[in-house]
């Protein structure tokens, strides 16, 4: 993967295609995400599945998560209340990748050993190996990624990732970040993931923004939201990143709500931290657990559903342009429990209401 700055091809805009006569109050008929038959190459906004969980820590199942919320998305109405007929901009999802989903299972049994063992034990060599193997397994995807970025981008379409675990989107970010320098991100998540590695492991679902903000220089600044399960090497290194990496942690948002703030001053406060062009970030785990039961590591509080949707609207009618997004550790439940896969198709709704919305194409 490509990680200097290069000189970018301007794009132009993507011109959408809708099939003629599509009912979008009809039960959907199409393949395709939301049960559209929009291609991607004809699309505006395009989803970049990634089937990829090697290093989630607590429980695995992430990497089904891309396949889970394509097929709830079919239930999803498309007049939404907020971003109106979010469809009508163009929105499609790559085919899940095979090879990506088949380097996960094989990935997530050479790192099985190491998380059972609580991180890599020092001189075991048979250790080493297998983080050494999962390390160049997730440098692959952040391959893949960033060339399906470039494509999109080229095209003038908004690029999107769907995890997966949330190291998931490295390659898009890095992608963004040479098209975008001084470009900020919002982070909506349950953890900092500003670990430096997590149990041995550099491209850790924990490690993800310790790696963009020590290996991107094109991203100014990131803004976490909803921040409740955290280390305290995390809180030092936002601490000492000059005010590169501001968090409003859950607990204090909460302090401020009990004391009589409002939601939306809290949302302003939050959005008025962010430079103008942004990306999106959203672990599903950044919502209160009823929503996201069987994710890779469910945390107690968080934002609810509603609380999200007026972030994202009000983040959309800010003057501020979403460049790009990510929705990551959705993970389904036992069979015939499609709950996490309702709750992250609407959420990916949303998150795309938002960006169009931002772009003037909602």
């Amino acid at each position: 993967m490509r990680r200097s700055a290069r000189a970018v091809r301007p794009s132009k805009p993507a011109v959408a295609v809708v099939a003629p006569g599509f009912d979008p109050d009809a039960a959907a008929t199409g393949d395709g995400l939301f049960g559209l038959d929009t291609q991607p190459q004809h699309a505006r906004l395009v989803v970049i599945p990634v089937p990829f969980d090697a290093t989630t820590s607590y429980r695995p199942g992430t990497a089904r998560g891309p396949g889970h919320v394509l097929e709830a998305s079919k239930q999803v109405d498309l007049e939404d209340i907020q971003f109106g007929p979010v469809w009508k901009a163009g929105i499609a999802m790559l085919p899940v990748p095979k090879d990506i989903a088949a380097l996960s299972r094989r990935a997530r049994a050479a790192a099985e050993p190491v998380i059972k063992a609580g991180g890599a034990a020092p001189g075991n060599r048979a250790h080493a190996k297998a983080i050494a193997a999962v390390n160049a397994a997730s440098e692959r995807v952040h391959g893949h990624v960033a060339r399906e970025a470039e494509r999109i981008l080229d095209r003038g379409a908004i690029p999107a990732v769907l995890g997966g675990d949330h190291a998931s989107p490295f390659g898009l970010i890095a992608e963004l970040s040479l098209r975008h320098p001084g470009m900020g991100i919002l982070q909506v998540d349950a953890h900092a993931d500003l670990r430096e590695s997590y149990e041995g492991f550099a491209w850790s679902h924990a490690s993800i923004f310790h790696n963009v903000m020590t290996r991107l220089p094109g991203v100014a600044r990131l803004v976490q939201v909803g921040i409740r399960d955290v280390g305290a090497r995390e809180v030092d290194f936002a601490a000492r990143s000059e005010g590169r990496v501001k968090t409003f942690y859950d607990q204090r948002l909460r302090d401020r709500q009990f004391a009589g703030a409002t939601w939306t001053k809290v949302c302003k406060e939050i959005i008025a931290a962010l430079p103008r062009e942004v990306y999106v970030s959203f672990d599903i785990d950044g919502l209160t657990s009823e929503h996201c039961p069987h994710t890779g590591t469910p945390v107690p509080g968080g934002v609810t559903f509603p609380e999200v949707c007026h972030l994202l609207e009000l983040l959309a009618s800010s003057g501020r342009r979403v460049i790009g997004f990510d929705l990551c550790e959705v993970a389904p439940g036992a069979a015939g429990d499609e709950w996490n896969g309702c709750v992250g198709a609407r959420v990916l709704y949303k998150l795309m209401g938002c960006a169009l919305r931002s772009r003037g194409a909602a």
